[in-house]
């Protein structure tokens, strides 16, 4: 099992096989996913599928992120070749409600841009929201983010953040 960041507070690391079932739970709390893409229970099995075969192929992925005082899942993040600008990494997060507003959506981001600089040739880290998502919008901009012109995606307007490699 690879770790690909720990503090203090949390650690970010690979899922495990026998973990299927925590990752979908996330996805069951309408609050949690209000501002996510409509995906089905399926999708969501293809997900964590497709995040095991990343791990072997050593492809950005999707990892699981757990409180190091308890071991309680808090969520999951995600690295990935963005699909408008395949020169950019995107980055995002889905945290368990009672882990929202404690600073670790910031900590995540700041440790998953650092992982993208170091493990990917990109100048460019970006990150997605939902227009009405103010919460997210914030932890990006607290985690260094600037903000631009909104983006189109499938005929949504959505939130559209950017951070450079530092030269």
């Amino acid at each position: 099992m690879s770790t690909l960041y720990q503090s203090p507070r949390i650690i970010i690391r690979e899922f495990l096989p026998h973990e299927q079932q925590t990752f979908l739970n996330l996805f069951k709390d309408d609050q949690v996913t209000q501002y996510l893409p409509e995906a089905s229970p399926e999708r969501y099995a293809e997900m964590f599928n497709e995040l095991l075969e990343n791990y072997e192929k050593k492809k950005l992925s999707r990892w699981a992120i757990f409180d190091t005082t308890n071991n309680n899942f808090i969520g999951m993040c995600v690295a990935r070749v963005f699909v408008p600008n395949t020169s950019q990494i995107e980055i995002g997060y889905v945290l368990s409600r009672q882990y929202w507003g404690k600073g670790i959506a910031t900590e995540v981001c700041k440790a998953l841009t650092q992982y993208s600089f170091a493990h990917t040739n990109t100048n460019e880290v970006v990150a997605i929201t939902d227009l009405n998502n103010s919460g997210s919008q914030n932890v990006l901009q607290k985690a260094g983010f600037e903000r631009l012109n909104n983006l189109i995606r499938d005929e949504e307007e959505i939130a559209y953040f950017k951070i450079e490699r530092l030269l």
